[in-house]
């Protein structure tokens, strides 16, 4: 538990990144269709319009990756005091949120833009606490 201590705003963060990613991606599972048909009327006037049930796979394969990495790496500081899996899910977690950062940009959702932009601070201040 001594680790528990020495790590706990990395803890603190991967917690974070495992409701948020976790939560998402199971709710892309549990609601497929009611998430491809949103997001293709959110996309309908875009160049991606056509992809939309590839976008939401993508996303949500990686969002289920992410959340177990966190699990994983919370485990691993814990344990043993090892970061690197921790550093991998928070850097995973940055590059997913810029697919959907990039995505809500396309279609012209500025607020949704806006609102990643707090979810992608916490994550790179994982990768920068971590590396």
């Amino acid at each position: 538990m001594e680790n528990t201590h020495s790590y706990i705003t990395e803890i603190l963060i991967l917690l974070f990144i495992i409701i948020t990613f976790l939560q998402s991606g199971f709710d892309k599972i549990k609601d497929w269709k009611g998430n491809i048909g949103w997001l293709s009327g959110h996309f309908s006037k875009t160049f991606l319009a056509r992809q939309v049930p590839l976008m939401v796979a993508t996303i949500l394969i990686l969002e289920v990756i992410t959340g177990i990495l966190a699990i994983i790496g919370i485990v691993r500081l814990i344990s043993v005091g090892e970061t690197s899996i921790a550093l991998y899910a928070c850097v995973l977690a940055a590059i997913v949120l810029l697919m959907l950062l990039f995505g809500q940009r396309v279609a012209k959702d500025y607020a949704g833009a806006f609102t990643i932009t707090g979810y992608f601070v916490v994550a790179i201040l994982g990768v920068y606490i971590l590396s």
